[in-house]
């Protein structure tokens, strides 16, 4: 799970560094930078990612019960 989760982290940085080296100026992008904007932007689709990546954690770990439990309700009967 471990592992999972650090390369998945590890391939978001790198998506993440690949366009921010691109060296054409992207007008939107500019205005957005100047106005303050950008970073609003950014922190919304951070707190989507990181809320996303929660939700799924949750999900696994209640999978993972339920599963354990049907495990040892199988074994009983």
């Amino acid at each position: 799970m471990k592992k999972a989760f650090f390369f998945t982290l590890l391939a978001c940085f790198n998506f993440l560094i690949t366009f921010a080296q691109s060296s054409n100026g992207v007008e939107m992008a500019t205005g957005l930078r100047s106005s303050g904007k950008i970073y609003v932007v950014v922190i919304v689709l951070l707190l989507i990612f990181i809320g996303f990546i929660i939700y799924l954690f949750t999900l696994d770990r209640r999978i993972s019960r339920i599963e354990k439990n049907d495990k040892k309700n199988n074994l009983i009967k």
